[in-house]
């Protein structure tokens, strides 16, 4: 029997921090209406030269040194994103090629908030199955490229960054939830609620990027109810409870969202790993980015119970439970 076992993790964030402040002069909003609705201080906004596959390759290469490897032990890359560098090639094989891997195989996941809940599974699967030994996944977002600068409603939540985790497929005597590595995941998705949250643009349907559109209080709405349904569906599955977790990484979008969905499922706010103040909604690479911080600050120990969750646009949805 293999487990998917985290390694080490990674993140890298464009150079330029961008406070709420900074955002009066550009849309008719404040620092205190952005703050009492999302929780959101400041926001990182990628600059010349920094694209969705820059950050991604910064990201890899420091989840690389905390894994103590180098990018000849990967041999598969797994990037969600939702802002690729171009329409093809994928930016997967973009960031394969910077890291000089002449081996192994990469591709794109695109389930926009939830493409690194997506990206995971998918990497679990495949070194399960022993098509691949090392899993390099990363999430990586520029939405700032795909605002509307003039709609205050939305480009004062999103963010860009990206973040990494390296997995290896390991023997395991046990199949149960005290094993390091990926326990359980849940997936799920319904198209009817595609426009509540899209990009108003395409190569097939309108030959442009488009920007992002949201109903806000309708994604608001939908999101308690499909995470905390996501969730028990993955504890269940682990034959676990809410309370056994020891950390709950959950997607960076809102944090009324999150203080709600912690609640619903009964986990205690001190266990919530929080950074969309400092992050804002970075989409896919939201709960990377969480993740790397609660690592490097010590709080994630060997032998924790992680529960990741996110939605997204489309909808989709999931949760992975880990034990680091």
């Amino acid at each position: 029997m293999l487990r998917s076992v985290v390694l080490g993790t990674g993140s890298m964030l464009p150079a330029r921090a961008v406070p709420n402040a900074e955002l009066e002069g550009v849309v008719e909003t404040s620092d205190e209406w952005i703050r009492q609705r999302t929780g959101i201080e400041q926001r990182y906004i990628a600059g010349e030269g920094e694209t969705t596959v820059s950050l991604a390759e910064g990201a890899a290469r420091n989840a690389l040194a905390a894994a103590n490897l180098t990018p000849d032990d990967i041999d598969l890359i797994i990037l969600a994103t939702a802002t690729p560098n171009n329409t093809f090639p994928a930016s997967a094989v973009q960031v394969q090629d910077r890291l000089g891997i002449r081996h192994g195989f990469a591709f794109d996941v695109q389930a926009v908030c939830s493409g690194f809940v997506y990206a995971l599974t998918t990497a679990d699967l495949y070194l399960k199955s022993g098509q691949a030994k090392r899993a390099l996944v990363i999430g990586a977002e520029t939405f700032s490229r795909i605002l509307d600068w003039t709609d205050r409603s939305t480009c004062v939540l999103f963010g860009d960054g990206a973040a990494a985790i390296v997995l290896e497929a390991r023997p395991s005597e046990t199949d149960d939830a005290s094993a390091p590595g990926i326990i359980a995941t849940k997936l799920r998705s319904d198209g009817a609620h595609q426009k509540k949250l899209y990009v108003d643009g395409g190569p097939s349907s309108t030959r442009s990027v488009g920007v992002l559109k949201m109903e806000g209080r309708e994604v608001f709405k939908h999101a308690v109810g499909m995470i905390t349904d996501v969730v028990e569906a993955v504890l269940d599955d682990a034959g676990m409870s809410a309370e056994s977790v020891d950390w709950f990484v959950p997607h960076q979008a809102n944090k009324r969202i999150i203080d709600a969905s912690a609640k619903k499922l009964g986990i205690a706010p001190e266990k919530v790993v929080i950074t969309v103040d400092s992050h804002g909604n970075t989409s896919a690479a939201s709960i990377p980015l969480a993740l790397d911080c609660a690592v490097r600050d010590g709080r994630i120990q060997s032998g924790d119970a992680v529960l990741l969750e996110a939605m997204g646009g489309g909808f989709t949805w999931g949760a992975v439970l880990l034990r680091w």
